[in-house]
């Protein structure tokens, strides 16, 4: 057990966050802690860690347990490099190193006792330097740089002059080569873009410590953890399973938890319902039998109601009026700043009634295109015509369209005189905004608490044509589904910029992915071809975009090399299963059964049959064994050379690629499974 957390509890002034929060985790695990906003769930952290204290309750960790922390904000000044940084945290490699060095000189002039004293001592820091990875860690480290989306223009950027989420960038990649016991993370998507995401993914599911993670990230959290350790009403449960496997058994729970609920209710009623028929007879035997049905009720289990989840937030989207078909044309765009081009030759068609997204890497324009939408950016050249009835109502993730001075009554007031006081309040109730918090300035608002607001007002817009920027961030998981809801019931059009996987797997009906300053519109690589030919959700665009690179893979490999072996891309694909459907359909072939051949002659004939067919079927099981060892060998083989393509720095950082390389080496382990099996089942034959 690595870490332990026992009994702990936290309490504010006007606020139980924490009670009697109790689980652990065990070497290998990834968890993660989910909540909604103000569940308690970066406070736990800070009290795992002991930057904050627990009212009662002890945490306890593994003997000599290094730990790794990333918070959402990272103070993090330094007058070093980006890359200087990150490799600050092998330093000991780096002196070890230079230990070497110094040994290696000496020995060129040493001799007797001294020069043998120096050799045993180089040649116990080099093992411990070999050990340690050492002459790979400058790869280690560019391949964490690279693949947390550092470019290496900006390897040489100093710290002291990066943003705030560039420096939490950095902070995750000191962690990271840093290479804990235990990783724990409080958001550590925030500030990735889609690649970098997919490729701490791929670390973090391949890394052999333990890991916690607090996230909205859905889709992250699918697939990194394999536990869930929910904080509700300061209450905390344990679930097995990623976050789909935890929603659907949190589902059922609830409901199982509600019926237990409503019958448990109902048996009450109907006793004190008996017990009051009872007493209205007014017999002596009657009034006995309700005292022992009273004293049975109060001995009887009342079950609390279970607590309704926070989905109370009303978002319901209505157009104004019908838009044309073509709701907006994009042609030819192009926007740099200064000497850098975000983009050039952007095209591309949306019409009524689509749900686009538009996705990319940081830094690609995504929301500099948005902005050019709303007119809020000029662009550089490019024309762009909005269809008939077109009505846009604009959210932006910085939330411009809000102002800090007013309160969020006055937001929605000054926007919309028309509505009483009774309306602004009943709406911002809808919005969870109750009591005296309507009258919050909007410039000490959380991001969550901004985002409601600036829905709330998109709401009231009536716009038939949404353009959203990152419209889930800083909302919790309850509010994203709620939109998520708002949105698929929308009638209207939809553009959108978002990171967040899982709410464009259930959100959009098409995918504009801007990579390498090329806008493309899957399937192909054209795009001049109409965006409406792609119709499909994340995991689809995923699908094609794999497909399109296994095929140029293909395509160079087959140039370069000969003709590539695609069944290796292929789960399950072999030609024995082949064979066997093929043997079991062969017209006019009938094997006759063990009890045909033993009734067929003499005893003496019977014997004779039998021993040859156990010396056949040992023959077979021998030989059967010896392939199975064939395999076995071959692939703990490619196991071992997969590892080493994992481990070089050109590959580290390339997603895709390690995406790839992770895939086929789990399908090699689920066939070694069997195939473990299958020859332990032989070796008893033979």
């Amino acid at each position: 057990m690595i870490l332990a957390c026992h009994h702990i509890s936290k309490e504010y002034p006007e606020n139980i966050v924490l009670r009697d929060i109790t689980f652990h985790l065990e070497k290998g695990d990834k968890a993660a802690v989910i909540g909604i906003n103000g569940a308690g769930k970066t406070t736990l952290l800070r009290i795992i860690m002991g930057e904050e204290t627990a009212d009662e309750g002890t945490v306890s960790f593994e003997r000599d347990c290094s730990i790794g922390y990333l918070a959402q904000n990272q103070d993090l000044s330094s007058d070093r490099t980006v890359y200087e940084e990150v490799l600050s945290v092998k330093q000991y490699l780096i002196d070890m190193e230079a230990r070497l060095g110094m040994y290696e000189r000496q020995m060129d002039v040493l001799k007797g006792e001294a020069l043998t004293e120096t050799i045993a001592a180089y040649t116990d820091l080099l093992h411990a330097f070999e050990r340690e990875n050492g002459y790979a860690y400058r790869g280690e480290v560019t391949g964490v740089l690279k693949g947390l989306g550092f470019t290496q223009a900006e390897y040489d950027q100093p710290v002291a002059t990066l943003s705030g989420g560039q420096r939490t960038r950095v902070a995750l990649s000191k962690l990271l080569i840093g290479k804990p016991d235990l990783i724990m993370l409080d958001e550590p998507t925030n500030h990735l873009d889609m690649n970098s995401i997919r490729w701490l993914e791929t670390y973090l599911s391949n890394y052999k410590g333990t890991v916690l993670i607090v996230s909205h990230d859905r889709y992250f959290l699918d697939k990194t953890v394999s536990k869930i350790v929910e904080l509700e009403n300061g209450r905390c449960m344990l679930f097995n399973g990623n976050y789909s496997v935890y929603a659907e058994r949190k589902k059922a729970l609830r409901e199982q938890q509600y019926h237990a609920y409503l019958n448990n209710q109902a048996q009450i009623r109907h006793q004190e319902e008996v017990i009051e028929k009872l007493r209205r007879f007014n017999r002596e035997k009657s009034i006995r039998r309700a005292e022992s049905r009273e004293k049975l009720l109060q001995k009887t289990e009342v079950l609390e109601k279970p607590v309704d989840i926070r989905d109370d937030m009303h978002l319901v989207f209505t157009p104004c009026i019908k838009s044309g078909r073509e709701v907006l044309s994009v042609e030819d765009l192009a926007k740099s700043y200064g000497e850098k081009q975000l983009f050039s030759g952007i095209s591309f068609k949306i019409r009524r009634g689509e749900h686009v997204a538009l996705i990319g890497d940081n830094g690609t324009g995504k929301s500099t295109i948005l902005g050019i939408l709303n007119e809020v950016v000029a662009p550089d050249r490019g024309i762009i015509r909005l269809g008939t009835n077109v009505h846009i109502g604009y959210y932006d993730q910085e939330h411009h369209v809000l102002h800090n001075d007013k309160t969020v009554f006055e937001e929605i007031s000054d926007e919309y005189p028309a509505m009483n006081n009774t309306q602004i309040r009943s709406l911002l109730a809808s919005f969870l905004f109750t009591g005296e918090e309507v009258f919050k300035r909007v410039g000490d608002l959380s991001g969550g608490e901004k985002g409601r607001v600036s829905l709330a007002k998109l709401m009231l817009s009536k716009a038939n044509f949404l353009i959203l920027d990152e419209p889930t961030n800083h909302l919790d998981l309850v509010s994203k589904e709620v939109l998520e809801n708002a949105l698929n019931s929308y009638e209207g059009t939809v553009l959108y910029v978002s990171h967040d996987r899982y709410f464009i797997n259930r959100t959009a009906s098409r995918i504009l992915s801007l990579t390498q300053k090329v806008l493309l519109n899957y399937p192909g690589n054209n795009a001049e071809k109409a965006p409406e030919r792609f119709i499909g959700n994340y995991d689809f665009y995923l699908e094609k975009s794999a497909q399109v690179e296994e095929a140029l893979l293909e395509n160079a490999y087959r140039d370069g090399q000969g003709t590539a072996d695609l069944s290796l891309l292929t789960p399950g694909n072999s030609s024995s299963g082949k064979t066997e459907k093929a043997a079991a359909s062969a017209p006019g072939k009938r094997v006759p059964s063990g009890a045909e051949v033993s009734a067929s002659g003499s005893p003496e004939k019977q014997s004779w049959a039998q021993q040859k067919e156990e010396q056949a079927r040992l023959r077979k099981a021998a030989n059967d064994l010896r392939k199975c060892e064939d395999k076995i060998a071959a692939f703990e083989e490619e196991i071992a050379s997969i590892e080493e393509q994992m481990a070089l720095p050109e590959n580290y950082s390339n997603a895709g690629k390690l995406a790839g390389l992770h895939d086929r080496k789990e399908q090699i382990e689920e066939e070694l499974a069997g195939l473990y099996e299958q020859w332990e089942t032989l070796s008893e034959q033979v």
